[in-house]
């Protein structure tokens, strides 16, 4: 006799993180190149003599650190075990069977599964020219919605929306709809002014709204865990009863305060990948690529049905790349010799169509 487990669990995807192997250039996985900032290492350090004992449960150093940071009440902000455990318990706290949960598609690949494991229903909403079309979402608004999401800018394209299409969308949403504004890559963008808003400033019109950050991109610590979430506090309570006691490490929550107190650094990281972005996206559109702009820290190459083949070919030259079949392929930016090896590739398979 075998223990018995929910039957809907055969249709549930397992999320695929980047692959590897000795030797390869991994550029499947949005990481950052560069190890934490010393300053930061020196605080993981110190925080790592004190692992025998718990964690904060509450977090409430680092809380009142992000409080300051962005200009709000410690109220109004939820740590957890990074923005992706955020989403799933932001899905949590309002969603069960019969309920649904919207967001675009492609999109975070962890939305459709995080809405699956509550018995949820997800509703995808296809991309126009690779961008969130938030009109279309909008109107796929039902009285059974009860969380979407707007990744901003968009995992798996980098692309972003205006700030108009944004307001207007807010203000179409019921305000008994929570609306979580994914910014996992916030600090990577480089706007222009139609692009330029100000998401915790919005919070005080839309109390649906909640914005989702993390320190696992631009911050260079993915492997600790770490990210927040900033919303009205009746929100930030919810989120609170389902959050997994103990799930932010102590080391991982000294390293978010010292990666606080270091944004002159992490402005000058950020900066050479913006830098670095803007000449691989013209390079590859110059050998004859379709790549939207992005204002993440990785590109997309819009390949349709040769997604997977060309990532077949570039495992096969020690280059890691994330495909989506039928769709395209993302590609992390990061130092300079990376991205020319990286070129190098694109230009020989290109030619070799």
């Amino acid at each position: 006799m075998t223990v018995y487990l929910r039957p809907d669990l055969d249709d549930l995807p397992a999320y695929v993180p980047g692959k590897t192997f000795p030797g390869a250039l991994k550029l499947a996985s949005n990481e950052v190149v560069d190890p934490p900032l010393a300053s930061v290492q020196q605080a993981i350090a110190a925080a790592a003599a004190t692992a025998n004992r718990y964690p904060d449960n509450a977090m409430v150093e680092l809380t009142e650190h992000l409080g300051k940071h962005l200009g709000v009440p410690p109220e109004h902000v939820k740590t957890g075990c990074g923005s992706v455990t955020l989403c799933q318990n932001l899905i949590s706290i309002t969603s069960g069977p019969g309920d649904e949960v919207l967001f675009a598609w492609r999109s975070f690949e962890c939305y459709p599964i995080s809405t699956m494991i509550v018995g949820a229903t997800p509703i995808m909403v296809p991309l126009r020219d690779q961008t969130h079309d938030l009109t279309a979402m909008a109107d796929a608004i039902t009285e059974r919605t009860r969380v979407i999401f707007v990744c901003n800018p968009n995992n798996p394209t980098g692309t972003v929306v205006t700030a108009t299409e944004l307001i207007d969308f807010l203000d179409r949403v019921p305000p008994h709809v929570l609306v979580a504004l994914d910014e996992a890559y916030i600090e990577y963008m480089r706007p222009d002014e139609a692009q330029r808003y100000d998401a915790v400033e919005l919070l005080g019109k839309y109390p649906n709204l909640v914005v989702l950050r993390t320190f696992s991109k631009a911050y260079g610590l993915a492997g600790l865990r770490v990210g927040y979430a900033v919303g009205d506090p009746i929100i930030i309570e919810a989120l609170t009863k389902v959050h997994v006691p103990f799930s932010v490490s102590s080391v991982a929550q000294a390293a978010a305060i010292a990666s606080l107190a270091a944004g002159d650094e992490l402005r000058a990281r950020t900066d050479e990948v913006a830098l670095e972005r803007h000449r691989v996206t013209a390079e590859l559109r110059s050998a004859g690529y379709r790549v939207p702009d992005s204002q993440a820290n990785f590109i997309w190459l819009d390949l349709g049905a040769a997604a997977v083949p060309f990532s077949q070919a570039s495992t096969n030259a020690g280059i890691i790349v994330r495909p989506f079949d039928g769709d395209g392929v993302r590609v992390t930016v990061t130092h300079a010799d990376e991205n020319d090896r990286f070129l190098g590739f694109a230009r020989e398979w290109q030619a070799a169509q």
